[in-house]
């Protein structure tokens, strides 16, 4: 298998996101569960995402698909890319063990689904306010945040962009 089909292979429909689920569980794997758009990758996000990481064996992170993007209101022009692409970059990353695309306004189900230990999102939330939250502690897992790099981020970004001419 050369290097771009190994990264494909880490996209993984929900289906096999489970029978991967079910393997790691018999390994003894601690899983780390996130998600959110990841439109344009950058600083905040590898930091973010390796800090993630650390928190267990394997991280699995929900990308928001296009149709949930819009939903989220995160402006006109988003998502920039698209969730394939989205997708392939963040499996891209060592520190990401698979990526799926959830559609759902929230990943709700997809945490149901996988019963992470470790659910993690970013500062501005507070733990108890994460979708799944009621999920993992009634599972026992830990749900957990990690603090922004100050200064980078996806709309940061895209405004800097467009100032460009």
């Amino acid at each position: 298998m050369n290097k771009l089909e190994i990264i494909k292979s880490k996209i993984l429909s929900w289906e096999k996101l489970a029978n991967e689920v079910l393997q790691w569980r018999f390994k003894n794997n601690n899983i780390v569960f996130t998600n959110g758009v990841f439109d344009l990758l950058h600083r905040g996000h590898v930091t973010y995402l390796s800090q993630a990481a650390d928190l267990g064996d394997i991280l699995i992170l929900g990308i928001n698909s296009d149709y949930s993007v819009k939903k989220l209101n995160k402006g006109a022009n988003r998502p920039i890319q698209d969730e394939q692409t989205r997708a392939l970059i963040a499996a891209s990353l060592h520190v990401v063990s698979a990526v799926t695309i959830f559609d759902q306004e929230t990943p709700d189900e997809l945490i149901k689904m996988v019963k992470p230990d470790v659910l993690v999102k970013g500062g501005d939330w507070k733990p108890e306010q994460i979708a799944g939250y009621d999920t993992v502690i009634a599972s026992g897992g830990k749900v957990l945040t990690i603090d922004f790099v100050p200064g980078y981020s996806t709309t940061g970004l895209e405004k800097k962009i467009r100032s460009i001419n």
